[in-house]
């Protein structure tokens, strides 16, 4: 299994065979509702596409993971997987194979298994997607959610080798969190026991302005998340990437009955 974070939830995951780009904004500016004032995400230069892509994987509608600057870029015949939201976004840009997965339900592209978990609420009634990905060679786990809502589901599949996660609260005062970080990751990881937690929703190389960027609130650190992690005697090892570089995981073979 290969990993490259390319940015903020933006990730490029070699496994089965397939190469994964998940939830990608590689270029332009990222703006929610067309209203740069009250938040936009800018990078100092446009990252490289990554090329031979088998699929695209989108876990929700919104454009911090269906970026359609960066969607309307890439070659429409790509296959995308994606939760029903982010589904709706690539057909209007003309993608042409799209497979909606709702949660428990799974697809398999190759050696890959691609299973859909319940991900991050957005609003009263929706929620998105989290992901489960399976090397059906390799027999190796990862599970994805960007906000850091797991669900109590996925104790049914532990144990897990690699989560990416939040492990840095963001909140904003009186009104509550936007990314769920350290309880919620030291939770995932007593549930799923992995042996790596890769943090994701970082900046890396973009920078952030406008009236959110002024009231939001952030807490927590890699270093915090290890020694909670040891607290709590888990064996999970924190690993930070940097952005754009490719890094191959050294997984440990579970031990079966």
């Amino acid at each position: 299994m290969n990993l490259t974070w390319l940015d903020s939830n933006s990730w490029l995951i070699e496994m089965g065979g397939q190469r994964v780009l998940l939830d990608p904004w590689l270029v332009g500016p990222l703006v929610f509702g067309n209203l740069p004032w009250l938040f936009k995400g800018d990078r100092p230069m446009a990252r490289t596409i990554p090329d031979a892509i088998d699929v695209i994987l989108l876990s929700q509608g919104l454009e911090d993971h269906a970026h359609p600057p960066t969607l309307r870029q890439l070659d429409h015949a790509i296959p995308v997987v994606g939760s029903a939201n982010a589904a709706k976004v690539v057909q209007k840009l003309g993608y042409t194979q799209v497979t909606a997965l709702a949660h428990h339900q799974s697809t398999t592209i190759g050696g890959l298994k691609i299973q859909a978990v319940p991900g991050s609420p957005i609003g009263p009634t929706l929620v998105e997607n989290g992901y489960l990905l399976t090397d059906l060679s390799e027999g190796t786990t990862l599970y994805y959610e960007p906000h850091g809502y797991h669900s109590p589901t996925l104790q049914s599949v532990a144990p897990v080798d690699v989560v990416i996660a939040p492990i840095i609260d963001l909140e904003i005062p009186l009104l509550g969190p936007i990314i769920k970080g350290s309880q919620s990751a030291l939770q995932v990881a007593e549930w799923l026991r992995p042996q790596v937690l890769v943090p994701t929703a970082a900046g890396g190389d973009v920078s952030f302005e406008g009236l959110l960027m002024s009231v939001l609130r952030a807490r927590g650190s890699a270093t915090e998340m290890q020694q909670l992690l040891h607290q709590h005697h888990l064996e999970t090892r924190v690993l930070e990437l940097q952005p754009g570089e490719r890094t191959p995981l050294e997984l440990t073979a579970r031990q079966t009955a």
